[in-house]
């Protein structure tokens, strides 16, 4: 039998697929999965418009200079550090600080409490939650009646705080440091959304509100929305880095999970609890079988499975123990066609892969079994 304290370490996201769709940072969140044994497609559903060339930004800038407001709200540190770089650039930076210094800063947190000291400015306060409805709330309790407030935009406007200040009488002047157009190479986002569909992804990860509306737009594009959310509602994890993050997501009615600090690390952490929480795990043959995205754990010994394999093994797990037919499996098998023999090829890969024959049990004219161990027959039977 196997001992749980011989398991060898490969990573708890090993065996598991992990959706990037971020433009900005990808490479660091796809090394802190690749670390922890995650396989990492990305697919970044957004470029950044440079702010230098944004004409937009280049506007917002010489009306707060021309007109200084009574209130500014900073969201994210790299939107402030690049504004002021950007207006630097234009030869407006001195004179950008020099109106910013009288004013009210309202900063969403640390980092951007960070980038507005750097640039020798000073906060007047800060949510500890991190949440900008926090910051609206504040700013309504204590009235905005008749001020001219700046608030930063990161990437598309807020949902509802420009509107709720606005409706609350103030003057709202947006500042879009960046801004998010589709991806030149729309290749990899389709590519993302077919492994989406086809479940060989196991979670996408999201890190701004516009990535995760650029995926939804074009997976509507495509004719694949509705296939796309059905997959995130129940087989592929949508993992968010923040409640803002997971607005268009839940307009659509899809749950999401996210950390309780919005940072990547965080992010991947839980990713790593709620990933081999979901893998079935099954007593089979004497051995610990737990079926991952796109490898099995048996005894704690990775073993990668290729595609046609997992289908199968899916198959049987389905109500382990039961004899599956051969026809039944073939469909179970992607692009199969009508020959049974491929489910004999197939299944020989499997076993290989899995490296215990005796897991799978073939029954003589009627088709396979996972060989459950007999105790857990009943706990199993009905699932």
């Amino acid at each position: 039998m196997y001992d749980e304290r011989q398991r060898p370490d490969h990573g708890p996201l090993a065996g598991f697929t992990v959706g990037v769709t971020a433009a900005r940072r990808a490479e660091e969140l796809g090394v802190l999965l690749q670390r922890r044994g995650a396989a990492v497609l990305h697919a970044p559903a957004l470029r950044i418009v440079p702010l230098a060339d944004d004409s937009e930004l280049l506007a917002a800038t010489k009306d707060i200079i021309g007109q200084v407001p009574d209130i500014a709200v900073a969201t994210t540190a790299i939107g402030f550090r690049g504004w002021v770089e950007a207006a630097d650039g234009w030869g407006l930076g001195e004179d950008l600080l020099a109106r910013l210094r009288g004013v009210r800063i309202l900063a969403r947190g640390p980092k951007v409490k960070g980038a507005i000291r750097a640039a020798g400015l000073s906060e007047e306060w800060s949510p500890s939650s991190e949440s900008m409805a926090e910051v609206l709330d504040r700013l309504l309790a204590e009235g905005v009646d008749g001020l001219r407030i700046a608030v930063q935009l990161h990437g598309e406007p807020l949902p509802g705080f420009v509107e709720s200040l606005r409706a609350a009488g103030a003057e709202v002047v947006g500042v879009p440091v960046y801004r998010w157009l589709p991806p030149e190479d729309i290749g990899p986002v389709d590519r993302l959304l077919d492994a989406t569909v086809s479940r060989t992804v196991d979670a996408l990860t999201f890190t701004s509100a516009p990535a995760a509306a650029s995926l939804l737009s074009r997976a509507e594009e495509r004719g694949l929305l509705d296939d796309v959310l059905t997959a995130l509602g129940h087989d592929v994890l949508p993992a968010c880095v923040g409640p803002v993050t997971a607005l268009p997501l839940q307009a659509r009615g899809i749950d999401t999970v996210q950390p309780e600090r919005f940072r990547l690390g965080p992010l991947v952490q839980l990713l790593c609890q709620e990933l081999p929480a979901r893998a079935r795990s099954l007593p089979v043959a004497g051995h610990r079988v737990e079926i991952r995205g796109h490898a099995v754990l048996v005894d704690g010994e990775l073993k990668p499975v290729p595609p046609a394999g997992m289908s199968l093994l899916r198959a049987l797990a389905r109500r382990p123990g039961w004899v599956v037919s051969r026809a039944d499996l073939l469909r179970a098998l992607p692009g199969a066609g009508r020959d049974e023999h491929a489910v004999e090829t197939a299944m020989a890969r499997l076993r290989a892969s899995l490296g215990a024959p005796k897991l799978i049990q073939t029954v003589v004219k009627r088709g396979y079994r996972l060989a459950l161990d007999p105790h857990a027959e009943t706990k199993y039977a009905d699932e």
